[in-house]
């Protein structure tokens, strides 16, 4: 009798406390707008469980919606138009994470050519835009309805580096720390992370920090920037070399510790690394590489925080520019530029490796993903 109890306790709590549903995700798509391949941003819904992708709907047009970032109350997006004839912009748009529907609110001007990146701090209050052919940053303020201020602070870097395409800054990036206090921007042109203390001021709301920059190797190129969930770990993936770069971080401060170099060993052609993102549960970190590797590079990251590369996969398209980890850590999707598509792939969550599942979808110049909870 005893026994029979233990078993029907055992399988009630199987299937309340283990058994996990599969939840559906939001997945919404920035894209080059090529002629005929698409039209802006393009909202899908994602099974956690299965990893298929269905089409749900699409934002009205909007000229290269390449980088998009998500409120975190999920009612709103901000996106920005890549463009560099004097209408670049940021772009605000209502979202309903039920129906998946994208309504254009207003505008905003980023104050320099080739915006590339655009962060939104948590309480919804101040939206950050990196130009990457102005070599510049804007700081937007965001109103309570959701749309964008009219008054940004524009901030204009200087100076250069080794290499043809560092002869000027190139601002890739504006990424907050996770306690909204600091940003940083990596820049391209001149080999440095540069740092913002985030001010309560509305009108000027950066000014440089205490530690200014952070510098790495002449001919490196900073590109994206992310911290680890304790915040105590800052990785910084460089274009030109494939180089991540560990930094310990502590109050806007940033010590270099460790690097690695992603390619593989004797790599030949042109490196062009992209994006890098960590796992939900902060075991590994992935990087993407272009130009003539087209692949995910897989790291463990150890107790210190410190990196190693355990494994790579192709991205069986061209073009990684941007991928993202499902939130369950079920899957990993990359965007292929270069050869339109979305492809699918397993993550062991026990290695942290990479295999096909054979899903994909067509669609033009993918070059920005996000997941948002659909519910």
């Amino acid at each position: 009798m005893k026994t029979t109890i233990s078993l029907l306790l055992m399988m009630c709590f199987f299937l309340t406390g283990n058994a996990q549903t599969p939840k559906t995700f939001n997945l919404v798509v920035g894209t080059y707008t090529n002629p005929g391949k698409s039209k802006g941003m393009y909202v899908y819904s994602f099974n956690s469980g299965t990893g298929e992708l269905t089409y749900r709907t699409e934002s009205e047009p909007i000229k290269n919606p390449t980088y998009l970032t998500v409120s975190t109350d999920r009612k709103h997006i901000y996106a920005v138009s890549e463009v560099g004839d004097g209408k670049e912009s940021v772009n605000a748009y209502s979202f309903d994470p039920a129906s998946g529907k994208i309504t254009f609110i207003n505008s905003a001007s980023t104050g320099g050519g080739g915006p590339c990146y655009v962060a939104v701090d948590s309480k919804n209050k101040m939206a950050f835009v990196g130009n990457y052919g102005g070599g510049s940053l804007a700081a937007v303020a965001i109103n309570a309805d959701g749309s964008l201020g009219d008054k940004p602070q524009f901030i204009k870097h200087s100076g250069s580096s080794v290499k043809s395409n560092q002869e000027k800054p190139h601002v890739h990036a504006t990424v907050l720390s996770n306690d909204d206090r600091f940003l940083f921007v990596p820049d391209l042109g001149t080999d440095k992370v540069n740092v913002y203390q985030v001010t309560a001021n509305k009108e000027q709301p950066l000014k440089a920090a205490a530690q200014p920059f952070a510098s790495v190797a002449p001919g490196s190129g900073p590109r994206h920037f992310i911290f680890n969930a304790s915040g105590k770990q800052a990785y910084l993936i460089q274009e030109m070399t494939g180089v991540v770069t560990v930094f310990d971080y502590s109050n806007g401060e940033l010590k270099s510790k460790a690097s690695v170099s992603l390619p593989v060993s004797g790599a030949q052609g042109k490196i062009d690394a992209a994006d890098i993102h960590i796992s939900p549960d902060g075991k590994f970190l992935y990087g993407s590489l272009r130009g003539d590797q087209n692949e995910i590079v897989v790291c463990s990251i150890d107790k210190s925080g410190g990196l190693a590369v355990i494994g790579r996969q192709s991205t069986l398209g061209k073009t990684p520019r941007n991928f993202a980890i499902d939130p369950t850590g079920n899957f990993l999707l990359v965007g292929n530029q270069n050869s339109d598509n979305i492809i699918v792939f397993k993550r062991d969550q026990k290695t942290g490796l990479l295999s096909p599942t054979n899903i994909k979808i067509s669609i033009g110049a993918p070059v920005c993903l996000k997941f948002v909870a659909a519910n």
